[in-house]
């Protein structure tokens, strides 16, 4: 099964940058030589195209979420709300689910099976390249997550 795992976010705005340092990780993985991993800054239709041609996508960011910082959430897209504020659109763009569907609407080959890794931040507009303890002692879980996705013995709850 052809699959994507993209790390997002910004690696200069601190915590936001932990999306990156994740698939960072995962990509030295030796289980994941048949699997691409991309690092990058940008959502909606521009993220929807990256997804063109694959059947499955991992995608791993941090997310403004109401639970401790450092938690992790995997979820799959579809269980999200389509959010339409923060960096996930701007006045030019759209949500990544509004994306997908307008792809799928022109004919575009995009995944059915994409998975959220959201790992819990309030940190995301300091300009730092260092993650904040609590997020940078996330990773190394929110890599055995994604690579338990990626072998399909992840369970969804």
């Amino acid at each position: 099964m052809k699959t994507l795992v993209i790390g997002l976010g910004n690696p200069i705005l601190g915590d936001d940058g932990v999306g990156w340092r994740v698939a960072e990780e995962v990509k030295k993985n030796p289980a994941c030589q048949n699997v691409s991993v991309d690092c990058l800054s940008l959502g909606g239709i521009s993220l929807m195209e990256h997804l063109i041609g694959y059947e499955r996508a991992i995608l791993i960011d941090a997310l403004a979420l109401e639970e401790p910082v450092g938690s992790i959430l995997v979820l799959k897209l579809s269980d999200l709300p389509n959010y339409s504020a923060f960096h996930t659109t701007s006045t030019h763009d759209t949500s990544l689910q509004n994306a997908i569907e307008l792809g799928r609407s022109m004919g575009a080959p995009l995944p059915d099976d994409i998975t959220v890794v959201g790992i819990a931040t309030n940190r995301v507009y300091d300009f730092s390249e260092e993650l904040s303890p609590p997020i940078a002692e996330a990773v190394p879980l929110a890599v055995k997550f994604v690579l338990g996705v990626l072998d399909r013995n992840f369970q969804f709850y």
